[in-house]
């Protein structure tokens, strides 16, 4: 707290690091040490309350330096016992003020990208909290190499263009991603292709690919077979660079959504009236089997797809929950136990309790899955091609060089056969058993993720 008085929060060159930001800088780089790369999450949209320039605001209002970094309506007058000091927060929530936009250009509409800038000097502050984390001390190797950029549709587009090249100047491969969603709650989705075409971010959170594919393997009031979801995500890589495809960050759990396991346990519209408050019918206790075979099975089409596979930290863990904030509770490390959950917790019912705990098979698959994408490097730059999309059944291809892999995967729950050439090999990935014959036999909710070699 000392170190932090003896700075100004809007003059870079008096930072100092403090105990807890050479703890951060450690962890980058026993992170560093181990090939995994930090990505930090910022939102340049808003602020809480405890920001310095907002309490500065608060205790000065019209005489704050900092007045016009957000947009405030009207200041106390303090000649009267009223208080009119009224100002923007992020989606009307006042804890959450918004910084301010300028130079924008026609109606700013949640989901549709628009023209502007952020106020400079809010500008020139994002500027340099940016480059005290990418450039340590002037030192890249020591920083972060990119940041998760929040709600990225209530920013201009100016700013944003800027902002890529202000961060590719300071390290060319930081990896940028933005999050956008909803164009029109709970229906449409955004378009990405603004955000994703060269100017502006490397990839977004791509929502567009997960809705579909939760509404083909997850047993859904809103079902699609494999022809339809197939006909979606050609719709959605079509309208993007095949480089930017491979780039996106394919999430299918986040901190703003229910957990996989519940999104694939419950059976109405993707994240709509997702918790136990808006639906007393939804699902918040442990899934039953067949909701871990179907996930299994979904999983293994996220990791042999296009693009980056993302994992909502405690997923791997076999965690459940419904919307934020049920899925934000405390992980499930295996070092502890934890007392039984009541399911009913919010609700006016009689409790129902889940065991809790760390899934160790769940938590060996997915190690499965990644293993398989790391051994398989056509998995990550392989084209991909469809070669079967029949009711329940999935096939496609990833092609790369010589390199081949087949991808089967049966959605439905009866079994079915799938036709092998016969003048191909075809090595089970993740056994290495080598699958004899002219077919493939698919049990329920299966799937194979083959090596395909010339005989």
């Amino acid at each position: 707290m000392e170190i932090i008085a003896s700075e100004d929060p809007n003059d870079p060159s008096t930072w100092k690091w403090t105990a807890a930001d050479q703890m951060f800088l450690k962890i980058i780089e026993a992170c560093h040490q181990r090939a995994i790369r930090v990505v930090l999450d910022y939102s340049w949209n808003h602020t809480g309350v405890e920001f310095w320039a907002w309490r500065d605001i608060v205790k000065n209002q019209e005489k704050s330096k900092y007045k016009d970094w957000y947009i405030i309506q009207s200041f106390d007058d303090p000649n009267t016992p009223e208080n009119e000091f009224e100002y923007e927060g992020w989606l009307n929530i006042k804890s959450l003020p918004a910084f301010k936009k300028v130079h924008t250009h026609g109606e700013h509409k949640a989901g549709f990208p628009y023209e502007g800038d952020l106020h400079p000097g809010v500008k020139q502050h994002v500027f340099d909290v940016t480059k005290r984390w990418l450039a340590p001390n002037g030192d890249v190797s020591k920083g972060l190499d990119g940041y998760r950029l929040d709600v990225a549709d209530h920013i201009p587009m100016g700013f944003w263009r800027d902002y890529r090249k202000y961060v590719k100047s300071i390290k060319p491969d930081a990896y940028l991603v933005g999050e956008i969603w909803w164009q029109e709650w709970p229906n449409k989705l955004m378009d990405p292709v603004p955000y994703v075409s060269g100017d502006v971010f490397d990839a977004v959170m791509h929502y567009q690919v997960y809705r579909p594919a939760r509404y083909f393997f997850a047993k859904s009031n809103l079902q699609i077979d494999a022809a339809q979801l197939v006909d979606s995500l050609n719709y959605q890589w079509g309208r993007i660079a095949d480089a930017t495809a491979k780039a996106m960050m394919n999430v299918s759990a986040t901190h703003d959504s229910p957990r996989l396991l519940t999104s694939f346990a419950n059976p109405g519209m993707y994240k709509y009236k997702a918790k136990p408050n808006d639906d007393e019918n939804y699902l918040t206790g442990k899934p039953n089997a067949e909701t871990y075979q179907r996930v299994k099975l979904y999983l293994l089409h996220q990791f042999t797809s296009v693009g980056a596979p993302q994992i909502w930290n405690g997923d791997e863990m076999g965690m459940w929950g419904a919307d934020d904030p049920d899925c934000r509770k405390p992980l499930w490390w295996p070092e502890y136990s934890f007392d039984d959950e009541n399911r009913n917790s919010v609700l006016n019912k009689e409790p129902e309790y889940d065991a809790v705990g760390f899934d160790e098979d769940l938590y060996r698959y997915y190690q499965q899955m990644i293993r398989l994408r790391k051994e398989n490097p056509v998995l990550v730059d392989g084209k991909i091609a469809f070669v079967k999309a029949e009711g329940p059944l999935l096939a496609y291809t990833r092609s790369l060089g010589e390199e081949r892999f087949l991808v089967i995967l049966n959605a439905g729950d009866e079994e079915v056969d799938f036709e092998l050439s016969p003048d191909k090999k075809y090595i089970d990935a993740l056994t290495g058993a080598r699958l004899e014959g002219d077919k493939v036999m698919m049990e329920r909710f299966s799937g194979y993720g083959l090596k395909v070699m010339d005989n």
